[in-house]
């Protein structure tokens, strides 16, 4: 993958373009400009302890993490939960599968969108569409289309004169299937295809970049009576994007997708047959491997390499694996040891107040290691439901200075299809 990390409208080269349009808006602009200025570990000279390395810079990166933005409103309000939710929607596909077995509604669907990195450029957005309906009492079919545009890049020559324009573009399709297994417990399975085109056509040595992935979903739900008064929880897991590395230039430099692994609890009180809150709490994981420590021999000249193995000494584990043996070691292989480990394990939590079924407001906060990306943020939002429609917003607000996404707000519409057509009649 390569090193690139800012937006140029125009570059005086192609080969400027290409590089830099390549990893424009991935994991966040600031996130890779600290890398960019840090420099890679690989450029480490001298031996560090693991509790040194600790405290270093080493963001897990991926291919397309257009894949782990929020895609609605009502997470993305909440600081970023949605694994463990309470009345589960058409949303519940991005979140967890398995829960839109316990979906109220027959059928629905939602329609959301982000303006993405305004404070920076002014043409680059996401959109999300996803859809559900249940077949007869314990099976859901659903699915959903996200589209991650990057803005219009100008393309000039080596003399300045202008040679066409491209709209890098990403997105991703997937159809899943849930069912339960009780009135307790449901499982959910989606399959995913992976699109991203961020060169355009006829450049040569780069190509659209293209996997297959998949989801496996939990959920399971119970009541408890504590001082008299019943008390629900949901307790959810998801592992996102088990699927095939991704290139844009050949099959020998194949980087990773974001495999993830989320993991939620959610709490329900009835405070009366009116008001209702609502709590949760998330962790996630990328199940990719991190970036080992790589050691320089005496004179400072390269990596140590191993005689016997012919590899460079690394403190870590060597990245180059499969994607399943990268999941595995994804546990385990942080070069600074459990201390650093520990720190790629990003906690979310959120809150909902509804009123009536028809009024919410939600609030939450999202933080992630300074050492591992440093997004920290609070979340507000609200939901607004009309008969067979709901409006949800969300607003974010940046708990570290020149955050990229301050001030941003995002919408999504969900529709009862159920409700609709009976309207209708």
């Amino acid at each position: 993958m390569e090193n690139s990390f800012t937006v140029k409208k125009n570059y005086h080269s192609k080969k400027s373009n290409l590089i830099f349009a390549s990893i424009t808006m991935y994991k966040y602009l600031v996130i890779a400009l600290y890398f960019s200025l840090s420099g890679t570990l690989k450029a480490q000279q001298t031996y560090l302890s693991p509790s040194e390395l600790a405290g270093q810079l080493n963001t897990v990166t991926t291919m397309v993490p257009f894949l782990t933005i929020s895609p609605d409103s009502r997470s993305a309000s909440m600081g970023d939960v949605g694994v463990a939710l309470f009345n589960p929607d058409a949303n519940s596909t991005a979140w967890n599968g398995a829960n839109l077995v316990f979906a109220e509604k027959k059928t629905g669907f939602s329609l959301s969108y982000a303006p993405w990195l305004r404070q920076l450029v002014d043409d680059v957005g996401f959109s999300y569409l996803s859809g559900y309906s249940k077949i007869g009492k314990k099976g859901v079919v659903s699915g959903s289309f996200r589209y991650f545009s990057l803005g219009n890049i100008n393309f000039t020559d080596y003399e300045g004169q202008p040679t066409g324009s491209f709209n890098p573009n990403e997105f991703a399709f997937d159809i899943g299937y849930s069912t339960a297994f009780s009135n307790k417990f449901a499982m959910g399975v989606n399959i995913r295809y992976i699109y991203s085109n961020i060169v355009g056509s006829g450049v040569r040595d780069y190509t659209a970049g293209t996997s297959i992935a998949g989801d496996v979903s939990l959920i399971y739900k119970d009541e408890f009576r504590i001082a008299g008064k019943k008390h629900k929880f949901n307790f959810g897991m998801n592992i996102q994007n088990i699927g095939s590395k991704m290139t844009y230039s050949s099959r020998e430099k194949r980087d990773f997708i974001p495999t993830n692994l989320k993991l939620g609890v959610g709490y329900k009180y009835d405070i009366d047959d009116h008001n209702k809150i609502h709590a949760y709490f998330d962790l996630n994981k990328l199940l990719v491997p991190t970036r080992p420590y790589y050691l320089s021999n005496w004179n400072n000249s390269g990596d140590s390499i191993n005689a016997s193995s012919g590899k460079a000494v690394i403190i870590g584990q060597d990245p180059n694996v499969s994607p399943i043996q990268g999941i595995v070691q994804s546990f385990n292989d942080a070069p600074g040891g459990f201390k650093e480990e520990i720190k790629e394990w990003t906690p979310s939590a959120g809150i909902e107040y509804i009123y009536d079924n028809a009024f919410t407001v939600r609030s939450g906060v999202f933080y992630e290691a300074a050492t591992k990306g440093n997004r920290k943020y609070i979340t507000a939002g609200f939901g607004l439901k009309f008969q067979s429609l709901t409006v949800d917003a969300a607003y974010l607000v940046p708990l570290v200075s020149r955050h990229p996404l301050q001030n941003q707000m995002r919408f999504s519409l969900l529709f009862d299809m159920a409700s609709l057509t009976d309207s209708g009649k």
